[in-house]
C-alpha cells in the first residue's frame, strides 16, 4: 500500500501486544501500540486513524469505555474488540456499543489481519463510493437518508447509527421493496463470506429497528420475510 493506513491498537497484554503490532506492520499497516485505554484515547484524540483494535479488559479504561468515546466523537472508524469474553450477552454489548468485529481469545494473528484487511476494505470502498455517488437523499415515508453527511431522520428527527448499521439501512433503503438474506446482507456490508453470519446481522437488524420504529414489535419500516430475510418496505 502506498500511503499506510493508521491502527489504533490498545492490548494491556505486552507480549500479545507486540505480536500482533508486528504482525499487522508486515502487513503493511502503520499499527502503534497503547497499554491501556485511557493512553489509547489520549492518542486518539492527538492523531488520526483509519482502524482501532481494543482489548475488552483493560486497566484505567475498558474497551467498551473506550470505543463508546471514540463513536462520541463521531469517529467512524471501524472498531474490532478483542477479548477472552465469549458469553453472548458480551457480544451482543459490543456490537452495540458500535463494534464492526469481535475475536474471541485466543486467537490466530493472523485471523486479526484478515479482520482487519476486510474491514479497511469496506470502510475505504464505501468512502470511495459516496465520493462518486455526490449528495443523495433517499427517502422512504418518514424514513430519509442524506448518504453526503451520513445523517438519517425519521420523521425530521436525527437518528444516531453505528457505521454497520447505516450501511446496512442504505443497502436497504436504497433498494426498497428488495428482500435481502442474510448472508446476502452480510457479504455486502462485510465484503467476505457469510460463514454463521446469522447471529451477527440479527442483532444489527434489531439494533437498527430500536432506533428507527416507534414500536420496534410492529415495525413500519423494518420488516422480517420469514424464512426469507430483511427489507425495507415501500411506503
Amino acid at each position: 500500500m502506498d500511503e499506510k493506513l493508521r491502527i489504533l491498537l490498545c492490548e494491556d497484554d505486552e507480549n500479545l501486544g507486540m505480536l500482533l503490532r508486528e504482525y499487522l506492520q508486515a502487513k503493511g499497516y502503520s499499527a502503534e501500540l497503547y497499554p491501556d485505554g485511557e493512553a489509547g484515547y489520549k492518542a486518539f484524540l492527538k492523531n488520526k486513524y483509519d482502524l482501532c483494535v481494543f482489548d475488552v479488559m483493560m486497566p484505567k479504561k475498558d474497551g467498551f469505555t473506550l470505543a463508546q468515546e471514540v463513536r462520541a466523537a463521531n469517529a467512524e472508524i471501524p472498531i474490532i474488540f478483542l477479548t477472552a469474553k465469549t458469553l453472548k450477552e458480551d457480544i451482543l454489548e459490543g456490537f452495540k456499543i458500535g463494534a464492526d468485529d469481535y475475536i474471541t481469545k485466543p486467537f490466530n494473528p493472523l485471523e486479526l489481519v484478515a479482520r482487519v484487511k476486510s474491514q479497511l476494505r469496506r470502510y475505504t470502498q464505501l468512502g470511495n463510493m459516496n465520493n462518486q455517488m455526490g449528495n443523495h437523499v433517499f427517502k422512504c415515508g418518514g424514513l430519509q437518508i442524506n448518504d453526503e453527511n451520513k445523517e438519517v431522520t425519521v420523521d425530521g428527527e436525527l437518528i444516531k447509527l453505528t457505521p454497520i448499521e447505516y450501511n446496512i439501512l442504505l443497502l436497504l433503503v436504497k433498494n426498497a421493496g428488495k428482500v435481502f438474506s442474510i448472508d446476502q446482507i452480510y457479504e455486502a456490508i462485510w465484503n467476505e463470506e457469510a460463514i454463521g453470519a446469522d447471529n451477527t446481522v440479527a442483532v444489527h437488524i434489531r439494533h437498527i429497528r430500536e432506533k428507527i420504529e416507534i414500536n420496534p414489535r410492529e415495525p413500519r419500516y423494518l420488516k422480517v420475510v420469514w424464512g426469507v430475510g430483511y427489507k425495507i418496505e415501500k411506503q
